[in-house]
């Protein structure tokens, strides 16, 4: 019975040490829109991804290399809304950035060493959406 005990504590130990290495990045704000930038390494995309329909808009940044697509970081993202007032602007931290925008429509300007990339962008309420952005 002990030696058992003893391995259930060890297995969990484990299994709750691997979540430790598994955390999200913080969360960050751009002028009162919350959002987390990341998913450098394995362990950051899987926390990111299992976050991501929790969230509005989830935007995946690339570029197109040697004919294969690789994730990029240092992107500039700048949203928009129908007034043409800027409602978000930061330099992504990683190939994936979790947004926390409200229900409405905006566009979305990109930029990636000097090429740059508008979308429109319709975000509804209780909904979330993948966004792909890649560069050639």
């Amino acid at each position: 019975m002990r030696t058992l005990l003893k391995h259930t504590c060890t297995c969990l130990l484990f299994v709750l040490g691997g979540f430790a290495f598994a955390q999200i990045p913080a969360t960050q704000h751009s002028n009162g829109i919350s959002y987390i930038s990341g998913g450098v390494g394995e362990e950051e995309t899987v926390a990111i991804l299992a976050q991501a329909k929790q969230w509005p808009v989830l935007l995946e940044l690339s570029q197109i290399e040697n004919g294969r697509g690789v994730w990029i970081f240092g992107a500039n993202i700048q949203i928009t809304n129908t007034k043409k007032q800027v409602v978000f602007n930061v330099s992504a931290d990683g190939p994936y950035m979790l947004i926390n925008l409200e229900p409405g429509d905006y566009s979305i300007e990109a930029s990636y060493q000097g090429v740059e990339q508008k979308r429109a962008l319709s975000v509804k309420a209780n909904a979330s959406q993948k966004i792909s952005l890649f560069w050639k």
